[in-house]
Formats: structure tokens, C-alpha cells, sequence
């Protein structure tokens, strides 16, 4: 967590008008990490993605005039919209969507736990917020923890796939996710009407989509399975043009470091439907590992101003 002079206290996440907004995105994004595993089976994932945001764009700019916000954004405004197609709704997803090749979901979700690292560095580097030693302490036991539940899946390996390359994957979505987070929150976007920012993002995002899915994968390929569009448009309607404004909300209300906490959330959730539908298999390794990097992760995102 970063902090500023300016950041609301840690109780400010109890307020109704932020508790509400965060269930509904953990419970949502905890879902969407299962889903994705039956999105990278029936097509490459790079077209998967770029179906979901298909889906998802028109419907971000019907709630923009939905909500009357003006769709003019501006010379800055549309280059800081390109810039978070490329990272959020391009580069993030596409490390996302492989990464589960090789890792199960909840893994995947638990490393997106760390955003906050990023988040925060990010945060004090363009955003002018402050880290405090604490922070840093609590970032350092979650990423031990996550050592742990790695370790754990090495020796496993349920995906039969590479775990280092997984893990490389997820970490490169993490820093575009993270890059998006900030810049989305800085001078330009604090004025721009969110639901506008997020339907440009993604029409450019989109774009970056199905050229990368051309690049790499070839003409798309359209599965007749009825799972496969029902998945993709939960993920588009729901696990996009739901809970991006909402979050993105959350990240210029508290912050990017506190809104991190919503990974704490998604997390637990994301972790129960791996154990339940995908057959996690918990050891003391892991359940080490998950405790250290929850505790952790409280403990960065608890720390107060220096």
C-alpha cells in the first residue's frame, strides 16, 4: 500500500458506498479466474480475449450514455485511454489467460494478490505517494508466502506445464495491470467521466486484441460450444463492464495501494472454487504459504502514514 497525506484511514473501507462496490467485484473476480480455464481450452487464448472485449465494449459505451457521461475525452484523454487498452485490456490479459496454462486459477489469483507491490512503487513514483517501512515488511512476508504455495504447485505441477513459465506470465500481467491502476489515477483521468475512460480503453484495448490474436494465432476460430460463450460473456459483461467502474472507482477514492485490498478478498474466493472445482490439493506447505501471504498482504495494506 502506498501512503499519501491525502489517503482516507484503513476504516474508510467499511463505508457502505466502498464495501459494497468491493464485495462485488471479489466475488466476481474471484469467479472469473475458473472461468478462464475453460476459455483457454476450446480456443488460443489470444482470441478468447479479444471476444470478451468485443462483447464488452459496446456495452461499456451503451452504460457511458446510459449514465449521460460525455463521450469527448481529448487529445490527453484518448492517449491516456490507448495506454491503458495496450496495458489493462491487452498486455494484462494475455499474460493472464497463458499463465493459467500452466498454473491453476487460484495460484494465479494469489500472485495478483501482489499487485499492491507494484502498485505502491508505481503510486510513489508517479502519483507522488509515500511507502512506509511497514509496507515493505508486509510486502516481504506475502512474497515468501507465495514462495511457499509455488513451491507447493512445483511439486505438483497438476497442468503438467512449465510452473517458472507460469509464473513469469503472471508477472508480467501484474505489472501491466499495475501500470494501468496508477494512470488511470493520475491528473488527466481524475477528470474524465469513468465509464467514457473505460469504453475508449477497451474499443483500443479490443483493437490491440484481435491484432496481437491475427499475429500470433492465425484467423479466428469460433467454437460452437454453447459453455464457451456463456463463460465469455460473463466474463465480458460481468467480470469486465461490472466491475471495472467499480473498481477503478475505488482506485481514485483510496488510492492504488489500499485498493489492493480487494485482492485479499478475491483471493479467498478464487482460492475455495480451486479447491472445490478444480481439486487444489492443500498440504501444510501451502496452507503456510497461503496464511503467510494473507497476513502479509493485511499487514502492507494496514500500514498507516509514516
Amino acid at each position: 500500500m502506498s501512503d499519501t497525506a491525502g489517503d482516507p484511514a484503513p476504516h474508510a473501507l467499511l463505508r457502505p458506498r466502498i464495501v459494497l462496490p468491493f464485495a462485488i467485484v471479489a466475488l466476481i473476480w474471484g469467479s472469473t479466474w475458473y472461468v478462464i480455464t475453460g476459455q483457454i481450452a476450446a480456443v488460443p487464448p489470444s482470441w478468447s480475449i479479444a471476444y470478451r472485449f468485443a462483447i464488452a465494449t459496446p456495452a461499456m459505451f451503451a452504460v457511458a450514455l446510459a449514465m449521460r457521461r460525455p463521450l469527448s475525452l481529448g487529445r490527453a484523454g484518448h492517449l491516456l485511454a490507448l495506454a491503458i487498452g495496450l496495458t489493462q485490456f491487452c498486455g494484462n490479459f494475455n499474460f493472464v489467460y497463458r499463465a493459467e496454462l500452466h498454473l491453476t486459477s487460484g495460484i494465479v489469483a494469489v500472485m495478483f494478490g501482489l499487485l499492491m507491490v507494484p502498485n505502491a512503487l508505481l503510486g510513489a513514483w508517479l502519483l507522488g505517494q509515500r511507502v512506509t517501512p511497514r509496507f515493505l515488511i508486509g510486502g516481504a512476508v506475502a512474497i515468501a508466502g507465495i514462495a511457499l504455495l509455488l513451491l507447493h504447485e512445483a511439486r505438483l505441477s497438476p497442468l503438467g506445464g512449465s510452473v517458472l513459465l507460469g509464473v513469469a506470465l503472471a508477472v508480467g500481467g501484474i505489472l501491466s495491470a499495475s501500470i494501468a491502476n496508477v494512470i488511470q489515477a493520475n491528473e488527466t483521468g481524475r477528470v474524465l467521466p469513468m465509464a467514457s475512460l473505460l469504453a475508449w480503453s477497451m474499443l483500443y484495448g479490443t483493437g490491440f486484441d484481435v491484432a496481437f490474436a491475427w499475429w500470433t494465432a492465425g484467423p479466428p476460430v469460433f467454437p460452437d460450444s454453447p459453455a464457451f460463450w456463456a463463460g465469455t460473456a460473463w466474463l465480458a459483461i460481468a467480470g469486465s463492464v461490472v466491475t471495472f467502474p467499480l473498481y477503478y472507482t475505488i482506485v481514485r477514492q483510496l488510492g492504488p495501494g489500499r485498493a489492493a485490498y480487494n485482492g485479499v478478498l478475491v483471493i479467498v474466493v478464487a482460492m475455495l472454487i480451486s479447491t472445490l472445482v478444480e481439486g487444489y490439493q492443500w498440504s501444510l506447505l501451502a496452507g503456510a504459504g497461503a496464511v503467510l501471504g494473507i497476513a502479509g498482504m493485511i499487514l502492507a495494506l494496514r500500514a498507516r502514514q509514516a
